[in-house]
This record gives structure tokens, C-alpha cells and sequence, in this order.
């Protein structure tokens, strides 16, 4: 896991950083190039915190540490990049979601809005060693999430955080 490990979270971070930018975006309000400083400043922060933090053999390993949280307070890393750009933490709650899930863990980005709202996978690739055909048959697509999800959001949700 030397310098390699860096690299190999581009996919990952960028896909995290580009869904935050869209849905500051989809708001209104920011400029282009504040978004575009974001985004960059976002990747950076996720870059850095990861850094030890990033498992390809063991995904799930400190998937809760890298976990993005918007939760009545801002998550730290994207408070950073924001304030990089002049936007304060009561700016930002006005612009976000008040409740953000985000999940960067090796091969795949997902995200949820809302405490029980469905888990989407934003980006998935197979992970090297041939477990992907069994991982992808167990996973659920947004809309069956979405079902199960109403019928019982805790069950749905403590699936998706335990790594099997």
C-alpha cells in the first residue's frame, strides 16, 4: 500500500467530489470557478485524510473514517474546501442536503440522502480476486433498495454498512 495507494483512490475521490460539486450546483448560487475550486479543494482533503486510510484488499476497512457526513453538522472536509471558496457552514446547510451520507470505500462510491432515504451506488468496479460476480448478485439496485428501504430502513441499512 506505498505511494501506489494514491492512485488507485482517484476513481473513488473524484467521483465523491464531482456528486458534492453537482448537488452545490444544482442549488444555485455558486460560480463556476468557486465550484471548480471546490472540487479540486475537496479532492485534495479527501486525498489527504485517506491517505492511511484506504484498503483495496480489505474495502471495508475503515469504511466509517472515510465515510462523508452531513448530519445536523458539517462534515469537516467538505466545511474545508468549502471555506476555501468564501462559503460559510450556514451557507452550505442551506445548499445540501441537512442529512448526507457518503460512502468512498475501494470500488465503489455510494451515497444516501436522508436518514432512512435508499442507498445509491454513484460508482462500482469489480474488485480484483473474482468476488465481484457473488457481491454484485447480493446488491440491490436503488429502486428495489427504495422498497425494501420502506419496509424496513434499519435492516437495509445496517446490510449495506456491514461488510461481509
Amino acid at each position: 500500500a506505498g505511494s501506489g495507494a494514491g492512485a488507485d483512490m482517484r476513481t473513488e475521490i473524484s467521483t465523491a467530489a464531482a456528486f458534492v460539486t453537482r448537488l452545490l450546483r444544482a442549488a444555485g448560487g455558486v460560480g463556476e470557478e468557486q465550484l471548480r475550486c471546490f472540487r479540486e479543494c475537496f479532492q485534495e482533503a479527501m486525498r489527504e485524510h485517506y491517505k492511511h486510510h484506504w484498503f483495496p484488499l480489505v474495502p471495508s476497512k475503515g469504511s466509517g473514517y472515510r465515510c462523508i457526513r452531513i448530519n445536523h453538522k458539517m462534515d469537516p472536509l467538505i466545511g474545508k474546501a468549502a471555506g476555501m471558496i468564501g462559503l460559510s457552514h450556514e451557507r452550505l446547510f442551506q445548499l445540501l442536503p441537512s442529512e448526507l451520507t457518503l460512502w468512498v470505500d475501494p470500488f465503489e462510491v455510494s451515497y444516501r440522502i436522508g436518514e432512512d432515504g435508499s442507498i445509491c451506488v454513484l460508482y462500482e468496479s469489480p474488485q480484483p480476486g473474482g468476488k465481484a460476480a457473488k457481491q454484485l448478485e447480493s446488491r440491490t439496485s436503488c429502486k428495489e433498495e427504495w422498497r425494501i428501504g420502506r419496509s424496513s430502513p434499519s435492516k437495509s441499512y445496517n446490510m449495506m454498512t456491514v461488510s461481509s
